[in-house]
């Protein structure tokens, strides 16, 4: 199955950390990294009051279930000193599930696609380096189509 996993920090120098966990990332079992977006900074979303985040997203293939890549990616988040304070806070790693090839996902933990992402062109732009063409499972529209409905075609 192939992933696309999107990786964001704000705090104790983001690019590493990102770093970092993409290295933790390439060492999960029947798991590889096939391909990275660019790191890009974008303000943060929802809570404005807090440092810019950096973003990156990973292309990976894996023969895990998405239950089993999630168990294994919250543990990275756990080993590298994440702490759940509040929602759309600042934080050191944060990992995302964004998509799961056409596979549609949602239980009490997880959601495939991410539920959000329709609405997060950081998100979605960073995506597009590497898939524009992907059809979004649910709203049937290509990744770029959402990305330019909320740009307005300005990236």
């Amino acid at each position: 199955m192939i992933y696309h996993l999107l990786l964001g920090s704000n705090l104790d120098e983001p690019p590493r950390q990102i770093s970092e966990a993409s290295a933790h990332i390439a060492k999960i079992p029947s798991t590889q990294i096939l391909r990275k977006s660019s790191l890009k900074q974008s303000k943060p979303y929802g809570k404005q009051n807090q440092p810019d985040f950096f973003n990156q997203v990973l292309e990976t293939e894996s023969n895990l279930e998405a239950n089993e890549l999630l168990h294994f990616l919250l543990e990275i988040e756990q080993r590298m000193g994440r702490i759940r304070k509040e929602r759309w806070g600042p934080r050191n790693i944060d990992i995302d599930i964004l998509l799961a090839e056409n596979t549609i996902i949602s239980n009490e933990n997880l959601t495939i696609p991410h539920k959000d992402l329709h609405n997060r062109a950081f998100a979605l732009a960073l995506l597009c380096e590497l898939v524009p063409n992907a059809t979004h499972p649910q709203l049937k529209i290509t990744m770029i189509e959402l990305l330019d409905s909320l740009t307005g075609g300005n990236k």
